[in-house]
């Protein structure tokens, strides 16, 4: 939640979160749309906060793992690239934004990865372990 207004005297509240877009129950509809499980899950956020009081600003903020962002984080983010620019006086600030966002997700789909192989001593173990089951 923002502390300073946003718009009109509300304050902002967003819920960001990252689907996984290979998960079995997004496949289906993210193998045929680009950006489906996005905006599936920007609609299951809106409908969760609807009950929201009036004097808030909800956005819900969501992107997948593979890439593609929800049609409402897309927006907010550029309404927040801007102010940001604005703020800072550097027109790459946005850009710098948006890469900070996507390094966090690439951080998250190599925590997941490495989540799925055993404790190892270092890169040419999890090489060893991926080649193994590879030829195996």
């Amino acid at each position: 939640m923002t502390l300073i207004p946003w718009r009109l005297g509300r304050s902002l509240l967003w819920d960001a979160t990252c689907v996984d877009t290979l998960a079995a129950s997004h496949i289906q509809a993210t193998s045929s749309m680009l950006g489906e499980a996005a905006s599936s899950a920007e609609q299951a956020k809106r409908r969760k906060y609807e009950n929201l009081d009036s004097s808030f600003i909800f956005v819900p903020f969501v992107v997948e793992t593979l890439g593609p962002w929800g049609p409402e984080a897309r927006a907010h983010f550029k309404e927040l690239s801007k102010r940001v620019i604005e703020s800072t006086g550097d027109p790459r600030a946005g850009s710098y934004l948006g890469q900070r966002i996507s390094l966090a997700i690439q951080r998250g789909n190599a925590a997941s990865i490495l989540g799925t192989v055993p404790r190892c001593g270092g890169f040419e173990d999890v090489l060893g372990y991926i080649l193994k089951k590879q030829y195996n």
